[in-house]
């Protein structure tokens, strides 16, 4: 056999196990495949690990919940793990009610993720792996029959240092399971039985102030109350009151403490009911649904993302970070007024290069993403190396427009292209300019759109995104098809020269603003500065050799400065990220934002408001620098005690991007108005005035 075949057939073997031990970790039978996978990389010594156990239910069945209801059984597990390891209980994600024959079962169907912390001990060793088995017993039920099925699934655990990082395929998924699973609250819960009707009354800690659109109990036990029968709930100031028939275990009254969970739109809670007398304050304000959003969920949430898309993509063309490039599409529309034919071809082109640059950027998003990255929009300018590389981009585009040199003008008449096609071309990437620099942007109604794709599968979220490409392209697309609405612009002549002279301007203050960023990341300007210069000559030098063909010295310093640009540009992208020192970002004095001093707050009765903000973002500084840095905003914060923090993502920060995600968001900016006498912050709008400030922190204030 030669080298070359027995090298192949060694790298065949090795896939071959490789893929064998990958396959064995997944357990199937007909109705269910199911795997043991830890939700990070690696665990930490002395910390809780969370494992989880996948479940892959084949249609037409579906397993149990904690408590099945009226028929099933909850799925079970003993563990087998390595001395000094301890797993505690499932965190039941919440379950689908299947109701059949006057029956009502609490179920799950397709994909569920159970997740168990696992304590880890301390004293392991970096570097270590421990395996870690559990036997688990599954009930898997159609319509007509059920099924045990018993499964021995197993992993590995890797043991290192830090903060591990999500596993790619299943980290993410796990994640959102244990941050929205039901927790134990500081809720104040009675039960008691009046006329055959379980009567549970819940008030105080997160239903204070509470607006549900739907909210149902869900008992522990399987016969605390009738599951088929339908639920009434009442809503109060201080929190809610259900009514159901009583079940075989209260029938006579409640003698022992009914658990459950409350679930809402707005979150869910397990609680414990005591034997007690009605609680103020749990009735009054009317009746809610007990109706949850069922499997169609998806679609709605889509078709409204969608339109929220497309609006947003609309009111994108007016935010700040947008007009430099806006003004140049618009000089090109100018330019193309009196060719209908042209100016048509140009703004498809331009809408091609918007919608391409949007597919791209939301392709990668969602790639980091299934990949187990925190990001969310506007996560590419969060690199240094990004901002750089974009910084010498616009200085670029700023120096074209200024006639220092002229782009393509060598390549037009290669292979005979002609100008309309060089036009098409100019179009195309004017497009994709257009989203590079909106990328920091976020608009009303966008900022719904893209955090309600980021939770829907990769097909839909693309068609989101998508639509906020033809939302921005828009006007542009209509115009194009209209030219009689441009027929009213003098005809092409020297003050079009004059004009892109004049938008070079706000290219420039963009590749100033970027280099500002840049510092503000790493705390270095020297390469990126030296860089700079280089491309300045350099593109000097090309504009000479542009008008001068012949003059070879021209040419050939070009390609001197073009290396030396190259060595400097490579220096500036690999500048080496540190802390750089972040200055205040209004008047008002704050303080670094984290959950727990936000909580701390509440305690102490005073309102708290968190500007979720970063460098990149022009709209947050617009905000910070008008509605946030006036003396009647201070003045506002200070008669009210209203605390100030600020959350900064100009660098990545998972626990900002996990913050922004629980409130719908994926990029910034995002205001919240926190009243220690609601249970919920009040959003503010994207778009701050002075006035919209006061009023919310005045309000948190009431008592």
């Amino acid at each position: 056999m030669t080298s070359p075949l027995r090298l192949l057939l060694i790298v065949w073997l090795v896939a071959l196990t490789l893929c064998g031990q990958a396959m064995a970790a997944v357990q199937k039978d007909p109705r269910i495949e199911a795997e043991l996978v830890p939700m990070s990389q690696w665990v930490v010594p002395g910390s809780t690990a969370i494992l989880a156990i996948r479940q892959k239910i084949s249609p037409q069945w579906h397993t149990y919940w904690r408590n099945p209801g009226d028929s099933g059984g909850a799925t079970e597990a003993q563990w087998d793990l390595p001395a000094g390891f301890k797993a505690g209980d499932f965190l039941w994600p919440l379950p689908e009610r299947k109701p059949l024959m006057g029956l009502m079962s609490y179920v799950y169907s397709d994909q569920v993720y159970l997740p168990v912390p696992i304590e880890v001990p301390a004293g392991l060793t970096t570097g270590e792996k421990y395996s870690v088995s559990a036997n688990v017993l599954f009930l898997v039920c159609s319509d007509e029959m059920c099924v045990p099925v018993n499964m021995t699934l197993s992993t590995d655990l890797l043991v290192g240092e830090g903060a591990a990082p999500l596993t790619a395929r299943h980290g993410r998924a796990i994640e959102n399971v244990v941050t929205g699973a039901p927790r134990a609250a500081e809720i104040d819960a009675a039960a008691r039985v009046e006329n055959g009707q379980l009567i549970i009354n819940a008030a105080g800690g997160p239903l204070v102030g509470l607006k549900p659109r739907w909210a149902y109990f869900y008992a522990h036990g399987q016969t605390v109350l009738d599951h088929a029968a339908k639920q009434k709930v009442e809503l109060g100031p201080q929190g809610l009151t259900f009514s159901v028939p009583a079940g075989r275990a209260t029938r006579e009254g409640v003698t022992e403490p009914v658990t459950g969970t409350i679930s809402t739109d707005a979150g869910a809670w397990e609680i414990t009911a005591s034997s007690g007398a009605a609680l103020a304050g749990t009735t009054g304000d009317g009746s809610v649904s007990t109706d949850a959003p069922d499997k169609d969920q998806a679609t709605v949430g889509f078709w409204q993302a969608a339109m929220f898309a497309l609006l947003g993509g609309l009111i994108l063309n007016l935010m700040p970070c947008v007009f430099p490039v806006l003004a140049m599409k618009a000089a090109a529309l100018t330019r193309s007024a009196h060719d209908p034919v042209q100016l048509r071809h140009d703004g498809f082109a331009f809408t091609v290069g918007v919608l391409v640059s949007f597919g791209a950027l939301a392709g990668g998003l969602l790639a980091l993403r299934a990949l187990g990255q925190s990001i969310g929009w506007g996560f590419q300018l969060q690199s240094p190396a990004v901002v750089g590389a974009l910084a010498l981009l616009m200085l670029a585009v700023a120096m074209n427009l200024s006639g220092i040199f002229s782009f393509g003008g060598r390549l037009q008449q290669l292979g005979g292209i002609g100008a309309q096609r060089s036009g098409l071309f100019g179009a195309f990437l004017t497009g994709v300019l257009a989203v590079v620099v909106a990328a920091p942007c976020t608009a009303p109604f966008m900022a719904v759109a893209t955090g309600a794709a980021l939770v829907l599968s990769w097909p839909l979220a693309l068609a989101v995104f998508l639509l906020l490409g033809v939302g921005l392209a828009l006007p542009y697309l209509v115009l194009s098809l209209s030219p009689r609405l441009l027929r009213g612009l003098p005809k092409p002549g020297p003050w079009m020269e004059r004009l892109r002279n004049i938008l070079a301007l706000p290219m420039y203050a963009t590749a100033v603003w970027l280099a500002w960023v840049f510092v503000r990341q790493t705390n270095s300007i020297v390469w990126l500065a030296v860089a700079a210069v280089l491309l300045a000559v350099k593109l000097w030098l090309v504009g000479r050799a542009q008008i001068k063909p012949n003059a070879r010295i021209w040419v050939g310093t070009a390609a001197a400065f073009a290396v030396a640009f190259v060595g400097a540009g490579v220096m500036a992208l690999r500048t080496p990220v540190t802390v750089a020192a972040q200055g205040s970002h209004s008047a008002l004095p704050s303080n670094p934002w984290s959950n727990e001093v936000v909580q701390a707050g509440l305690s102490q009765g005073k309102p708290v408001v968190v500007n979720f903000t970063a460098d990149w973002c022009v709209t947050c500084k617009i905000n910070e620098r008008t509605a946030l840095a006036s003396e009647r905003t201070a003045k506002a914060f200070a008669d009210t005690g209203t605390i100030y923090l600020v959350g900064d993502w100009t660098r990545s920060d998972p626990a900002i991007t996990a913050e922004l995600q629980r409130h719908g968001r994926s990029g910034v900016p995002l205001y919240l108005v926190y009243s220690p006498n609601a249970a919920q912050p009040v959003v503010l709008p994207q778009i701050l005035t002075e006035g919209v400030v006061i009023k919310a922190v005045k309000n948190a204030a009431r008592p």
